[in-house]
């Protein structure tokens, strides 16, 4: 790929940003509002999260900056720790870390458009994978500039939801209160306030998402760093706001087990009328992530082909440049996923799935530090950051694995499937 035909800075913070603003910040507080009845402890678990998220990110810009190649954690776990583990990862995130996302953030979309068009949210959710992926197909150029225009919308759309609360007038709002009070210490160390972590990892998952275009990426060493770490700064900040907004807007009754949170609170500040609008909007604004995933899925499954001869096919391109084989099959198993699976069913597999590999990657940073210590990023306050990012990590999969282990078994059912494809792959 020519350097005119390489992503630039601002399509690498964009990808970040839109990767991580997507299903789970309009949809997991539906979730917490039931085990976390408490303003600040909600904020609090949004804010611990946020830490999380760049702890990962720092650490990750070290290790991408010492490969400079992508494909993610499938690249980086092969080459720091063995090709299986690699490989495992690989297909975590071609079934579930985008697929199964892709899926979720569809039918996220379908939910919220059927307010506005009254068509079947799983019709919609479909429409929304074949319109994103046919837009990636015709290269860099095209998927980047409506990457960029999407991202906007969806950051402007978020703007106008903060600020309006104050400019709205004749709205009742809640009286949820966003200071700390007796119970919330005894929350904060509850398994709900853990398990709630989950919604909130998966609300935050793709702040490594430039790690997988690092080839793809102008000047990598510098430009890496810097889209992960701006990219999720911009996020935690958003996602506080957005969260403080939805809580003082609405109270918890209006909020609890809702997957369209963004729908409940546009018709109360603004009626059924404008409340329409707001719903195709968000719709329209959640096709970034749907983006951002679709950029940056199909290269893990590209890497993939380059290591594995039966896997070559993967690595094909149109005239494009754009490995079109892997963009079919992406989108093929998100429609399938679309068809079979539960919106909440998903976030859960997602998040645990992820977790693991993206915990075994930052484990990883121990032995790319020695192995590469000239790199030209270095993240602040080594070993903290990924000692929190594990010890966190540890922490949110004990209390899932109490409450709910199917999930866990999922997880690691599909792991066991990618290592059995990895014997097969392998060999000649």
């Amino acid at each position: 790929m020519t350097g005119q035909k390489k992503y630039t800075l601002t399509v690498g913070i964009t990808l970040v940003i839109a990767n991580m603003i997507g299903t789970g910040v309009f949809t997991s507080l539906g979730y917490q509002v039931g085990p976390l009845p408490s303003g600040f402890s909600i904020l609090l678990l949004w804010a611990l999260g946020g830490v999380v998220a760049l702890c990962g990110a720092f650490t990750y810009a070290e290790i991408a900056a010492s490969f400079k190649k992508s494909g993610g954690e499938y690249y980086y776990l092969g080459q720091i720790f063995h090709p299986a583990l690699g490989f495992a990862s690989g297909w975590i995130s071609l079934l579930v870390g985008f697929a199964g996302a892709i899926s979720a953030v569809a039918i996220a979309i379908g939910e919220y458009a059927h307010e506005l068009v009254g068509i079947p949210v799983k019709v919609i959710a479909i429409v929304a994978i074949i319109l994103v992926s046919s837009i990636h197909w015709f290269g860099v150029k095209t998927g980047g500039l409506a990457q960029n225009i999407l991202t906007s919308l969806k950051l402007v759309l978020i703007f106008v939801f903060c600020v309006a609360p104050f400019v709205v007038s004749g709205v009742s709002f809640s009286s949820v209160s966003f200071l700390p009070h007796a119970i919330d210490s005894e929350l904060i160390l509850s398994s709900g306030f853990a398990i709630s972590l989950v919604y909130v990892v998966y609300a935050y998952s793709g702040w490594n998402a430039a790690a997988y275009i690092t080839g793809n990426l102008e000047n990598p060493e510098k430009n890496l760093p810097r889209s992960l770490i701006i990219g999720t700064l911009v996020v935690v900040t958003v996602y506080i706001l957005l969260n403080g907004t939805f809580l003082y807007v609405s109270n918890f009754a209006e909020l609890d087990g809702k997957n369209d949170i963004g729908n409940v609170v546009a018709f109360k500040l603004f009626g059924s009328t404008i409340g329409s609008v707001f719903a195709g909007l968000f719709s329209t604004a959640l096709l970034s992530t749907l983006s951002a995933m679709t950029i940056a899925g199909p290269r893990v499954l590209e890497a993939m082909g380059e290591d594995y001869p039966k896997l070559k096919p993967f690595t094909a391109t149109n005239k494009y440049e754009m490995p079109y084989l892997a963009i079919i099959v992406q989108g093929g198993w998100s429609i399938f996923l679309v068809l079979v699976s539960s919106f909440k069913e998903i976030i859960q597999y997602i998040s645990v799935s992820l977790s693991i590999f993206a915990m075994l990657t930052v484990i990883g940073i121990f032995i790319v530090r020695k192995r590469f210590p000239n790199s030209s990023f270095k993240l602040p306050l080594y070993p903290l950051p990924p000692i929190f990012f594990i010890a966190v990590t540890c922490w949110m999969i004990y209390f899932e694995f109490t409450k709910n282990p199917t999930v866990i078994w999922y997880s690691v059912g599909t792991i066991l499937s990618g290592l059995l494809m990895f014997q097969w792959v392998k060999k000649k």
